[in-house]
């Protein structure tokens, strides 16, 4: 006999629910305001069951960067999110919008968007948190999403066991990640890219040792996929303050149309397999001393690129602008 549950999923329309898909985001959060779109997105994709976001990480040196991943994490209702940030890493430059953000105020003086970690706190390195988040996943569990630079996930290969895991940090990520996700690169011509510009060894280190399987959204992907400011001004009207709309307007003069780079490798990560991409062939992918990528076919490889054309450009613009304006569960 058919379930009751079963029933009402055929009944709406709805295929049966799969487990949610285990996202360690990994961002350079204040360089370029895609980075909040995509943490945006993967909040989105929760609060519809499809994703969990396990921890946030992050390459961009900047005290500013964990205040406003945090604001948003509690805007979403989930200030419990690990957060980690590099030490030593760079693009030390608060950016234009992760203060302006962090630091608006209610009438009364109370933060407009409330949060635990502030600009002076110490927040843990985060190696540390990829590490203890990894080891407290089922094997083979986590899909890692990187939108910043490779100085995170190529200090993870390097680190060694400790209170979290014997295990050596290439070995934790064999056990525990199936996949990752990196918005980087350029595949159509040899320009080198921002993500693998700002660290080359680790770029190079990460293309060349990570033990799992890699797809990369290069720059020409996103570049050519822009967000409508216009549904900046009437997507959000369903709230009156949004962080997002926020850092949105704080990062350019306003109107201007965001080239999606960064939500097309969370949208990937969540939505492998409904048609927003193509992928190419299998290969490596390796990084000259430029900052240049380049790709080369192999059966056996474990390295690929996500291609687009003019139909799934407008899915995803549309797919994005939906998830980005999701109001927050404790909005609905």
């Amino acid at each position: 006999m058919r379930s009751l549950a079963l029933t009402l999923a055929l009944f709406s329309g709805c295929a049966w629910a799969a487990e949610p898909v285990r996202i360690l985001f990994d961002t350079d959060m204040g360089n370029d305001v895609d980075d909040a779109l995509a943490l945006s997105i993967l909040h989105a994709f929760e609060s519809r069951g499809e994703a969990k976001i396990l921890a946030v990480t992050i390459t961009k040196d900047n005290r500013w960067a964990p205040p406003f991943v945090d604001l948003v994490n509690v805007f979403y209702g989930r200030g419990g999110i690990p957060i980690g940030i590099v030490k030593n890493g760079c693009t030390k430059d608060d950016g234009p919008y992760t203060r302006v953000v962090a630091q608006k105020k209610r009438p009364g003086g109370a933060p407009l968007y409330p949060h635990k970690i502030t600009a002076d706190s110490v927040v843990p390195d985060a190696q540390s948190v990829l590490r203890k988040t990894l080891a407290e996943q089922p094997d083979g569990s986590v899909v890692i999403v990187q939108t910043g630079f490779s100085t995170n996930l190529a200090r993870l290969l390097d680190s060694a066991g400790d209170a979290a895991s014997p295990l050596t940090g290439r070995d934790l990520v064999k056990s525990k990640v199936r996949l990752a996700v990196l918005m980087a690169g350029c595949f159509s011509d040899a320009r080198p890219e921002y993500n693998i510009v700002n660290d080359i060894p680790a770029a190079k280190k990460l293309f060349a040792e990570w033990p799992t399987p890699i797809v990369a959204s290069g720059f020409e992907v996103g570049e050519t996929i822009r967000h409508p400011a216009a549904r900046i001004e009437s997507d959000f009207r369903h709230i009156q303050d949004h962080p997002i709309a926020d850092a949105y307007r704080a990062y350019q003069k306003m109107p201007y149309d965001e080239p999606l780079w960064d939500p097309t490798a969370a949208l990937y990560a969540v939505r492998p397999d409904y048609g927003y991409f193509s992928l190419s062939a299998r290969g490596r992918i390796t990084v000259d001393d430029k900052g240049s990528t380049m790709f080369t076919a192999e059966a056996a490889g474990t390295r690929r690129y996500l291609m687009v054309n003019d139909r799934q450009r407008a899915r995803i613009t549309e797919a994005v602008a939906g998830l980005i304006s999701e109001p927050p569960q404790r909005c609905r």
